[in-house]
């Protein structure tokens, strides 16, 4: 084909893509020619050889010719027809030898479960070579690797494949072998049939097993009779092509999926594999988490900086960020609970050495519906009264004892923002006692604590409160309970509901009765003759005593002068307080106790336990604390970044509002630090750089002064060098008792620090009539106002066909020759528009103003 034909041009003819055929050429002729890319020029020897083999449509009702004495080979031509056409869609093998080269044996290709029957490789034959050449002789293993199948060419032995090492014998040549010609060893594939060709390209058959009408065959010593128009290899060529077909269609996708990989599409893709399950700790390095999931660490980094999240190998990450890697690498991750460092003796508590304990009630509900009242009706207290702002804002512990039998009660604040502490409390009860106001119903909260309390699965008792009021409908509570998943038990349900007043103190002696009934239902039963083990339920920093711990001890007997282990802190316990405020040489199970003698404050939730001696404590502490502060900076230490948002704050101009809170203990001080970074908005961040408990010190009026932020002292007092030094630095002090008056002012103080917004108000609209230039002025236009009013120095915007030609302002404004301030509906003016000229008849001069209004929080 006369012309120079290029990779894309041969590819739309063939019906293939251009990488399609390039991966074809590299794979199968890499030896002859090399395919760069879709404008490289394909030789027209190669580009006839393509067409032959993908193009020729097969003869259905043609057999194969019997082979003959081939003629000597022409140059280099284009291909003549075949006697039989080649079947379609064949594709091309690799090229085994190249004319001319050193016969040289290629290395053996170790065939691969995957692969499929191939097809011959064409490939041209020198010039002045017979077409039927003798084969070199290939070793017995190859011959055997050949298929199977019955053979119908070998006269005499019909179905019978050939024994390793034998031929089938053909028609003898004239002459020698073709030089530069080496077979590549037998692959298992099925052979496929091909008639000679005249041309310069022909068949190099790969299968062991003997055809007579394959060219190429060895020749033997005697004649053979041709088989090549029997039915059945007819049948079998239909199956061939069939084969042929299915096979190119599979080498396609995997030409595909190499193509992929090549460019790198496979990172961090996970083999086809199932699911599996990787235990990690909550604190673990890049290595760590790239060894549990066995892929290079390489790997994981770069899917780390893919979620913006900046680390190095040996770095550490959160368990939360390990988790979100290992789902990207088919791993579901599962966070295991960190090894307790201290070495605590399984006590056994056989049966005989349980005894009965008091049960632990927690009183649940929404804020206001009177749960701490009803406490103090039954401690016969006055709790409420004391509480900042009427609301319970810490956990409280108390002991009351009903005919002869303890209960011990834990009070939880009912406001939106304690929501970890009335977690916590649901967790260490035996029964709750849900309150609902029958004035009020079912509230937020409400369904909250019924979240909490069926978490932790736990027997439910409804007190349906202020049944004193003559708006009480108990009735509406019951059905909105019902509507929350719990039955009545007058209803044919399972809860018990009792209607109570807290203030005249109806129906108290029959909820504690229903309480103790739950606990013997349960069959309450603690061993107290044994270390002690507990849970903080409150903690705080008291002047004078230091750090004290609200502790509910569980299981065995708390003593003065035992060494205990909470959380990341240590000490020896230097005195008991009970709920009454008197001091207790012990505590056993189920009772509330104040603990004195720890080294710091812990945290509200950790668990109490006693040790053998000091320096268990000791190690045992220290180790849980730095644990404690490496995955605290894993958190805060990896944020997501990115380049956008990170270039974007500028921008937008985000406002921070830094925040230091101090506050009388340890579960207020969680609560408001969660609650004030939930106010942050869009466009003012509240960032709680610091928190503690305890008095404000020098110390925190130093970093609210570097970070520019503002104190905030909740139930506490500073001391007067840090007030002095907090006038000096100029560091804007706060002190609050109830939480809701934090929330409005810290509200009130986000909208101040936005940007006020601008407010367009239009105050009316101008006809240009008629167009005056004056030299040394400018371009007058003589107008009429057809709504509101025209005035002087406002803002003003040219409309020219519906679309605004100019925006700025009215530099004069005349009526008669005289300027006026402003010009009414209805009324003629001259119109002086600065900065201006191009002014036409028909424009329309819309005069307006800029009005500053204050933000307002978009989700405060």
């Amino acid at each position: 084909m006369a012309g120079k034909v290029r990779i894309f041009e041969l590819a739309k003819e063939l019906n293939l893509t251009s990488k399609e055929l390039i991966a074809l050429f590299n794979e199968r002729l890499g030896g002859i020619f090399e395919a760069k890319n879709q404008l490289s020029v394909v030789p027209d020897q190669i580009a006839d050889l393509v067409r032959s083999v993908l193009l020729k449509p097969a003869k259905p009702g043609a057999a194969p010719a019997t082979p003959a004495k081939a003629p000597p080979a022409a140059a280099p031509a284009p291909a003549a027809p075949a006697a039989t056409p080649p079947p379609p869609e064949p594709r091309l093998r690799p090229v085994v030898g190249a004319p001319g080269r050193a016969a040289a044996a290629p290395p053996e290709r170790k065939p691969s479960p995957a692969s499929s029957p191939e097809i011959p490789q064409l490939r041209p034959v020198p010039s002045g070579q017979p077409s039927v050449a003798k084969r070199q002789p290939q070793a017995p293993g190859a011959a055997a690797s050949a298929s199977p199948g019955p053979q119908t060419g070998v006269p005499g032995r019909p179905g019978v494949a050939p024994r390793p090492g034998e031929v089938a014998p053909a028609q003898p040549a004239k002459t020698g072998p073709v030089p530069g010609r080496i077979i590549a060893p037998a692959r298992n594939v099925p052979p496929q049939r091909r008639s000679a060709g005249n041309g310069p390209f022909r068949p190099l058959s790969p299968g062991a097993r003997p055809s007579p009408a394959r060219p190429g065959a060895l020749p033997t010593d005697g004649p053979t009779p041709s088989a090549g128009g029997r039915p059945g290899d007819r049948t079998r060529i239909h199956e061939d092509k069939a084969a042929a077909k299915k096979d190119r269609e599979k080498e396609l996708l995997l030409e595909k999926e190499r193509q992929r990989k090549k460019k790198g599409d496979h990172a961090a893709v996970a083999p086809q594999r199932a699911l599996e399950t990787i235990q990690i700790p909550d604190l673990l390095t890049v290595q760590e988490l790239a060894s549990a999931m066995i892929v290079p660490a390489r790997d994981v980094i770069t899917e780390l900086i893919k979620i913006g999240t900046m680390a190095t190998i040996n770095q550490n990450i959160s368990s939360d960020v390990a988790t979100q890697i290992a789902k990207r690498f088919g791993f579901n991750a599962v966070v295991k609970e960190a090894g307790e460092e201290v070495a605590v003796e399984q006590e056994e508590d056989r049966p005989e050495m349980l005894a009965p304990r008091a049960p632990v009630v927690t009183v649940l509900g929404h804020v206001d519906h009177g749960k701490t009242s009803l406490l103090d009706k039954i401690r016969q207290a006055n709790v409420a009264a004391a509480e900042a702002g009427g609301i319970t804002q810490k956990i409280g512990a108390y002991t009351v004892e009903r005919n002869d039998r303890k209960i011990t009660f834990v009070d939880t604040p009912g406001h939106e923002a304690f929501t970890a502490m009335r977690a916590r409390g649901a967790k260490v009860t035996d029964v709750a006692i849900l309150v609902v106001a029958a004035d009020d119903g079912v509230m937020p909260q409400t369904k909250e604590a019924i979240a909490h309390v069926k978490a932790a699965n736990v027997p439910i008792v409804v007190a349906i409160n202020k049944m004193d009021r003559p708006d009480a409908q108990p009735d509406r509570v019951k059905q909105q309970l019902v509507e929350e998943g719990l039955q009545p038990v007058d209803w044919g349900g399972s809860v018990e509901m009792v209607p109570v007043s807290a203030k005249t103190g109806d129906g108290i002696d029959t909820l504690l009765d229903t309480v103790l009934l739950e606990a013997d239902i349960r069959e309450l039963r603690a061993n107290k003759n044994r270390r002690a083990t507990g849970v903080v339920i409150e903690s705080a920093l008291h002047r004078g005593r230091g750090a004290v711990a609200t502790v509910l001890v569980q299981n065995g007997t708390l003593r003065v002068g035992d060494i205990v282990v909470a959380g990341g802190t240590f000490g020896k316990v230097r005195a008991l307080i009970d709920d009454k405020g008197k001091p207790v040489k012990k505590a056993g199970p189920s009772i509330p106790v104040e603990v004195m003698g720890l080294s710091d404050v812990p945290s509200a939730g950790d668990t109490l336990m006693v040790v053998s001696d000091d320096r268990v404590a000791r190690e045992t502490a220290e180790k849980r604390a730095t644990r404690r502060r490496d995955v605290r900076m894993a958190a805060t230490g990896t944020q997501k970044v990115s380049l956008e948002s990170f270039m974007s704050m500028p921008a937008e101009g985000k406002k921070v509002l830094n925040l230091i809170i101090k506050a009388d203990g340890q579960g207020s001080l969680e609560a408001l630090r969660a609650r004030m970074e939930s106010l942050s908005t869009d466009d003012v961040e509240i960032r709680v750089i610091h928190g503690g408990v305890g008095a404000i010190s020098p110390n925190d009026v130093n970093l609210a002064s570097a970070s520019n932020g503002v104190l905030i002292g909740f139930n506490i007092r500073p001391d007067e060098t840090a007030r002095r030094l907090a006038e000096n630095e100029g560091v804007d002090l706060r002190f609050y008792q109830v939480i809701y008056e934090i929330e409005d002012d810290l509200k009130k103080a986000m909208r101040g620090m936005l940007s006020p917004i601008e407010r367009e108000i239009v105050l009316g609209r101008a006809e240009v009539r008629q167009v005056f230039k004056v030299s040394r002025v400018g371009t007058i236009v003589g107008c009429y106002v057809t709504s509101g009013k025209i005035a002087r120095n406002a803002k003003a915007r040219i409309v020219r066909d519906g679309t605004v030609a100019f925006d700025g302002e009215i530099e004069s404004l005349r009526r008669f020759k005289e300027d006026v301030r402003e010009v009414a509906e209805g009324f003629e003016c001259g119109i002086q528009i600065a900065k201006f000229q191009d002014l036409k008849e028909g424009d329309v001069v819309e005069a307006y103003t800029l009005e500053r209004v204050a933000a307002e929080l978009a989700h405060a």
